[in-house]
């Protein structure tokens, strides 16, 4: 996955760049609605070591998790200083690390980011943050403590570090690689994209089915319970994460604390979505294991604990997160109901760009823990999101019903593309999002029966063999009959006040609302509220009566005929007619079209 910074939701998620592994947090509320941590993490408040001070040849020593929360030393040696190697005027540290469990994962790991490096003073060099670009080493990029907390706001093209032909010859020899290997440089250790609370069936699914805004190379996480891990973990060397979303649905990333002092962690040496200063979650974690991989780099298997405070600080260099309350969060929530059984899942999301991608999978995994399958169907789901628009309280609000062998996909897409539409409007933020989902087995639907005409008071059938007739200026009162396996019944249709400039033929289209698709769009909050009020549900019944006026093309001759009745200079009546009417919302939806003629006389 390329290693270049990138937003959450728009194809390519930040958490490619972060350079970490990703883990789950606990399933249940209580866990993850976390106030001040319990325990206080132990501050190191460690002395940066100057870049100027270092060596080659330098002896050095660190801290990092390989399994569990305690950390476990390693040694190294500094092979040299790579100029501007992460920024301008931002050295990397080359060093050449050891230790035992690198004989199983073949050198650094995702995870290891923000793995403290110590001068044999004690004070702190840096953080571990890059690896070789072409596959595991042992040779590490350090990103230097003294600029960890001193953050630039320079956003590089890409993530990564050529070596010189003497560097490339230095790093292959202490690597065992090749020169060519070696000459590819240094990256920030890539991640694919984490989700936790969806199966790995439905992940594979979501690739291939989901919408296009939706990151593709993603993998399941796995949960774990308020008990994993302490905020009293988060020690220099420890584990710590961050993360965009939390609760039902995870995303986020499990690196190394570099230091803490002060009720402050600083960690990962790189960025976790590089959105400067924000508002993501900052949690403890237990690995499980690291993950060895013989084509790129190996990866920590983690679970992370709940929220004990907010990364307000995500930069080139790193991250820095504060230990207390959780951060503010706009919140998904969806319930679904199947017969006895049902369940609500909650999702915070702290980071904007998250919102399309959590609301997708949250919907996604709440219908599959209640349905349990993609079961036949009706399903009748209400939605809302609420916010601000620019110092305007909104609401959005739409039901729908839906019948078929798609109750899991069918109702997700409309509310999850709706808040996708959303995340760019300028001055609009989003506070909560939420889906009340009821399902049930029956697959009955409706279908179109006859069209009656009321007139000198009895009803009467019209076919396209047997029109409708109506004189301008008049009421057309019809009624419609549908039937299918939902059963019978008979809609008046609330009558189509004819323009007396109405002439000639006319069309009356009958739609039933599955046969359209409610997918809302738009550039400002106004312009879908408009498109909400105008929407067709599925269980509904579209009728539209068009047809033309004197002034039109196709009743020129008919106009012409009349001409003589018209006065000099008067102007012409517009050209067509369209008028509707929405009948329902019916018990189930409504399948098909029909269209009958309409015979317009004078």
């Amino acid at each position: 996955m390329s290693p270049r910074p990138a937003r959450l939701g728009s194809g390519v998620v930040a958490l490619a760049c972060a350079g970490l592994t990703l883990g789950a947090l606990s399933s249940t509320a209580t866990a993850t609605s976390s106030l001040a941590p319990a325990a206080d993490p132990v501050a190191d408040c460690a002395e940066p070591f100057p870049v100027s001070e270092v060596a080659k040849g330098d002896l050095v020593d660190g801290l990092t998790v390989v399994s569990g929360t305690t950390p476990v030393a390693f040694t190294g040696e500094v092979l040299g200083i790579l100029n501007d190697g992460i920024a301008a005027d931002i050295d990397m540290i080359m060093i050449d690390l050891d230790m035992d469990a690198f004989d199983e994962t073949g050198g650094v790991w995702q995870g290891m980011s923000g793995s403290p490096v110590y001068a044999a003073d004690g004070r702190l060099i840096g953080a571990v943050a890059y690896g070789l670009s072409w596959g595991p080493s042992k040779i590490a990029g350090i990103t230097p403590f003294e600029h960890m907390d001193d953050y630039f706001t320079a956003d590089p093209e890409t993530r990564s570090t050529e070596l010189s032909k003497a560097q490339a010859r230095l790093v292959a020899d202490r690597a065992g690689v090749t020169t060519r290997q070696a000459e590819q440089g240094f990256r920030e250790l890539p991640v694919p994209y984490g989700v936790a609370g969806v199966s790995a069936r439905r992940l594979e699914q979501a690739r291939s089915r989901g919408p296009e805004y939706l990151e593709k190379n993603t993998y399941v996480l796995g949960r774990a319970g308020a008990e994993a891990a302490g905020p009293e973990t988060i020690v220099a060397g420890g584990n710590v994460a961050g993360s965009a979303a939390y609760g039902d649905i995870v995303f986020a990333g499990v690196g190394t604390a570099t230091s803490v002092c002060n009720g402050e962690v600083v960690g990962f040496g790189h960025p976790l979505f590089m959105l400067g200063e924000t508002t993501e979650g900052l949690h403890p974690a237990d690995a499980i294991y690291v993950q060895p991989d013989s084509l790129g780099s190996p990866f920590k298997v983690a679970n992370i604990g709940p929220v004990v405070g907010t990364i307000t600080q995500d930069r080139l260099t790193g991250i820095t997160g504060t230990f207390g309350p959780a951060p503010s969060a706009a919140t998904i929530t969806s319930t679904v109901t199947r017969g006895t059984t049902s369940r609500t899942g909650v999702t915070e999301v702290t980071v904007p760009d998250a919102l399309p991608d959590a609301t997708f999978y949250a919907l996604l995994t709440n219908n599959d823990r209640v349905l349990g399958a993609n079961p036949d169907g009706t399903a009748l789901q209400s939605w809302s999101v609420s916010g601000d628009d620019n110092g305007r309280p909104f609401e959005l609000a739409f039901t729908d019903r839906y019948t078929g062998g798609d109750l899991v996909w069918d109702p997700i897409f409309q509310l999850a593309d709706l808040v996708w539409g959303m995340r760019d409007m300028r001055g609009v933020t989003i506070d909560a999002v939420t889906a009340d989902n009821t399902v049930t087995d029956s697959t009955a639907t409706h279908g179109f029966g006859i069209v009656e005409q009321k007139a000198k008071g009895s009803w009467t059938r019209v076919t396209p063999k047997a029109p409708a007739r109506i004189k301008a200026g008049r009421t057309l009162k019809l009624r419609l009959t549908v039937n299918g396996s939902a059963g019978k019944r008979t809609l008046r249709i609330p009558g189509f006040a004819i323009p007396e400039e109405a002439t000639g033929r006319a069309r009356l289209a009958i739609r039933g609302g599955n046969a359209f698709y409610s997918y809302f769009y738009g550039r400002t909050v106004a312009s879908l509220e408009k498109q909400i009020a105008e929407a067709v549900r599925h269980d509904q019944v579209k009728v539209e009566l068009t047809g033309r006026t004197i002034g039109s093309e196709d009743s020129a001759s008919e106009a012409a005929g009349r001409g003589a009745n018209r006065r000099p200079g008067a102007e012409e009546a517009p050209s067509s007619f369209e008028l509707e009417r929405v009948l329902g919302p019916l018990a189930a939806v409504v399948d098909g079209r029909k269209r009958i003629p309409v015979r317009i006389t004078k």
